[in-house]
């Protein structure tokens, strides 16, 4: 195998990996209220509200809430659906590098852009939003780990980028579609 097929098969590799991690991410804020029963279902059965307690009653106080929208404001739960579409729309966009990625590396590099961002969006919003801080570390961790496999895929590029021009690069773009 050369070197760019090496490098083409690990990019997509890693592409293939980080659009799965995106769209189960996503998938999980449509069923948000049973979800948020099961895990607190799974939580005491693991007897977590004797061991971390507060974690525990955030997690009370969160279902509480949700159920309460569920059932009296469930309009406020379509924002959630917007969120997971917003996360399925987001992953098609890794196509472009899956398929020519050094034309389309600026998606890793925007993706990892939105990584960074998750910071100070969880900064500060989350105390505007009454979040604990522990849990916005959390919602922080998102971008710390979704920019690692993105950097990877971004090194490679880099890397294959500099063994020169790729045979599909060479033709004009959409040229393969008309045959």
């Amino acid at each position: 195998m050369s070197d760019r097929a090496a490098l083409l098969k690990g990019i997509r590799a890693w592409l293939v990996f980080f659009v799965v991690c995106l769209v189960l991410s996503g998938a999980t804020a449509f069923p948000l209220v049973h979800e948020l029963r099961w895990t607190e279902d799974l939580l005491r059965a693991l007897s977590v509200p004797e061991r971390l307690p507060a974690a525990m009653d955030w997690i009370v106080r969160v279902r509480q809430g949700l159920d309460t929208a569920d059932a009296e404001y469930p309009f406020l739960l379509y924002g959630t659906d917007w969120l997971a579409f917003a996360h399925l729309v987001i992953a098609v966009a890794f196509y472009g590098p899956y398929r020519d990625p050094v034309r389309n590396i600026w998606v890793i590099e925007f993706a990892m852009i939105a990584c960074a961002g998750i910071i100070p969006l969880a900064l500060i919003c989350g105390p505007v939003r009454g979040i604990p801080f522990w849990w916005s570390v959390i919602d922080m961790s998102f971008g710390v780990f979704g920019v690692i496999p993105l950097y990877v895929v971004r090194e490679k590029i880099k890397k294959l980028e500099r063994l020169g021009p790729t045979p599909w690069a060479a033709a004009p773009a959409g040229a393969a579609l008309r045959g």
